[in-house]
């Protein structure tokens, strides 16, 4: 099996050297810094792995099922602490997709299914979202693309990168549709929690017995760089081959990762973040929203939750050249082309990342940017 490098990665890895002095597109909530967590950190904690549990500290999990109001149905062996959402994503299709075997994916969306599909040879079938439609997913296209091979439905929810939401009433449809064909359903979720106009959407492992909920404290909480996500799921087969493979891989979790994530996921505290996190992120949201009813040619459906969403560049521009020539002198402004996403005539645009991204600055940068490229494009 050979993993290839999706464009998003390349993307990044080929610019990572570029030093911008603005952001626009960022995706995670303003990051805490090391010293608001030192008065709750024990001094005399060993740095080994837990010394209680390899899926996790136990007082996390339960952290875990509670921000994801799945307390009262699940207990910590339901939950496997792991390296970011992507690894809890990782460890699930790794263990249930086999060649041959086919995957429902969403696009655009999160790209690592389909890069590790490819990996083991599972067939691939797609469904889109379409803009003119509110980037929401269709369920009868998704009813029509399930059949008797599919072994797994991956899907984000909130959606990733569009901000599209599925209500809980949608959910019991894909479960539905899932249940027919026998199907896992995994849903990362990382973005939950940041919903603009209603309530947290459920988590479908609360909702389905073949049923993965993914997440992490990466994008709501900012807090990427601990690199602390979980998986949930009914199904304690499932979660103890997950357990089997990232012992072949990471094998225990990082130490300073699960106590800084268990403080962080405190009630109060937790609570208290995503107050702030929600509060900045609507406001920012509003900002972006404004501009870009400002601008001419460029559009966007507005996410309905999340930090991130697809903003449709004029008619004619190639979001590669364009994020390039962006990034360059004199704009020095970072943004996600997106061909990342399988959308080549949008940029991606994000309202996360606090004073630190610059939005204001990184706004009228991009305003400049598109100004000057269409006055030297011969129409």
């Amino acid at each position: 099996m050979k993993v290839k490098i999706h464009t998003l990665f390349q993307y990044l890895l080929e610019t990572t050297q570029a030093e911008p002095e603005a952001i626009v597109g960022f995706s995670l909530a303003d990051s805490p810094v090391l010293g608001d967590f030192l008065p709750d950190l024990d001094p005399t904690l060993r740095l080994d792995w837990n010394n209680r549990d390899f899926t996790g500290l136990p007082e996390l999990k339960e952290h875990v099922l509670r921000q994801a109001s799945l307390g009262g149905l699940f207990t910590p062996a339901d939950v496997l602490i792991t390296a970011g959402a992507a690894e809890a994503n990782y460890l699930a299709i790794m263990q249930l997709v086999q060649p041959g075997d086919e995957i429902v994916i969403e696009t655009p969306g999160w790209p690592q299914a389909e890069v590790l599909a490819k990996a083991i040879g599972a067939d691939i079938v797609k469904v889109t979202r379409r803009e003119e439609e509110g980037w929401h997913l269709p369920l009868d296209a998704l009813a029509d693309a399930v059949s008797a091979k599919t072994r797994m439905i991956f899907l984000t929810n909130p959606n990733n990168p569009t901000g599209d939401l599925l209500s809980d009433a949608e959910l019991r449809e894909v479960v539905r549709i899932a249940d027919r064909a026998g199907a896992w359903l995994l849903v990362d979720e990382v973005y939950a929690g940041l919903e603009w106009n209603g309530p947290r959407a459920a988590s479908v492992a609360g909702m389905y017995a073949r049923g993965i909920t993914t997440g992490s404290v990466s994008k709501a909480l900012g807090l990427q760089g601990l690199r602390t996500g979980w998986l949930i799921c009914p199904d304690a087969g499932m979660v103890r081959d997950a357990v089997i493979l990232r012992e072949n891989s990471s094998e225990i979790m990082n130490i300073m990762g699960e106590v800084i994530a268990e403080v962080a996921l405190r009630p109060d505290r937790y609570d208290a973040a995503m107050t702030q996190a929600r509060g900045a992120g609507k406001a920012h949201l509003t900002q972006m929203n404004e501009w870009i009813a400002a601008q001419r040619g460029l559009g966007w459906v507005s996410p309905r939750a999340g930090l991130i969403g697809l903003g449709r560049l004029p008619e004619g521009i190639d979001s590669d050249a364009f994020a390039r020539f962006l990034l360059g002198d004199p704009y020095r402004t970072f943004v996600l082309p997106g061909s990342a996403y399988d959308q080549p005539g949008h940029i991606r645009l994000g309202v996360g990342g606090g004073a630190s991204v610059n939005l204001s600055d990184g706004l009228d940068r991009l305003s400049c940017a598109l100004s000057d490229w269409q006055a030297a494009t011969p129409v």
